[in-house]
């Protein structure tokens, strides 16, 4: 009720809005995704479905959201990119998180049979969330590129450690054992000369992970009376596994930044 005696307790909300001009990230992550992709028997060291599944989700999240421009995802992780601009929920940083979190982990949820539908979910998919501010367009893409590089790391070594343990009988200590001080150069010798792989040809979604942003899409809007195509280049959210760390990406999608 309006004006109640009671309504002075919303003078101890805590007053968390994000200053102005700023891009804003949401970085979620799956909480115990190691023991859920153990008892959901996902493939190792990736999963194809489940990596597509958390790509729908981040479409999903991306189509109901306006405000985000751009997201990046491997594993069990992903970052949303709200524009500087943005004024969704008045910029407060609880709202902001929560609603981005829960909608994913909702559609996490609501999308599982379309990628496993010979199997039944095993455990509660929950998420955690942090929101990390960044001033400048160049933070942004370093905070990208980051991520993108933690990517590659990560899926190199358990590329490597994978291979260790299912195709040359090691225990998980010692594939450890084995990796422990290598560099890059030293693990993709090991792939090559123990299993014949060549790293750069393993597929970009593994090594790069999935960028998730509107593109211009070129797409047919109707017919000419003889049959003949009417294209129009319209902006559609896509699915890319593409290279953030080079400049090349931001300056063919100036837009992105630009807002």
């Amino acid at each position: 009720m309006a004006n109640s005696k009671y309504e002075y307790v919303k003078s101890f909300e805590v007053v968390d809005k994000i200053l102005p001009n700023t891009w804003i990230v949401v970085r979620i992550d799956g909480r115990n995704f190691h023991r859920f992709s153990d008892e959901n028997e996902f493939d190792k060291p990736n999963d194809v479905q489940a990596l597509n599944l958390m790509n729908s989700c981040a479409v999903a999240v991306v189509e109901e959201f306006t405000d985000i421009i751009f997201s990046y995802g491997v594993s069990d992780e992903y970052s949303f990119v709200f524009k500087r601009t943005s004024q969704f929920y008045e910029r407060r940083n609880s709202k902001i998180l929560s609603t981005t979190v829960s909608l994913f982990t909702a559609y996490y949820v609501k999308k599982w049979k379309e990628f496993f539908p010979q199997k039944d979910m095993r455990l509660t998919p929950s998420f955690d969330g942090r929101v990390v501010i960044l001033p400048s367009n160049v933070n942004l893409s370093h905070y990208l590129a980051w991520r993108q590089v933690d990517c590659h790391v990560n899926n190199q070594y358990n590329t490597c450690f994978w291979m260790l343990v299912l195709n040359k009988g090691k225990t998980k200590k010692e594939a450890q054992d084995i990796l422990k001080g290598t560099e890059t150069q030293d693990k993709n010798e090991l792939l090559f000369q123990q299993f014949d792989i060549n790293y750069s040809n393993l597929p970009a979604i593994f090594r790069k992970g999935s960028c998730v942003f509107k593109d211009k899409v070129e797409e047919i809007v109707k017919h000419t009376e003889s049959g003949d195509p009417v294209k129009r280049l319209r902006k559609k959210v896509v699915v890319s596994h593409c290279d953030v760390i080079e400049d090349r990406f931001w300056k063919d999608h100036p837009w992105i930044l630009d807002g």
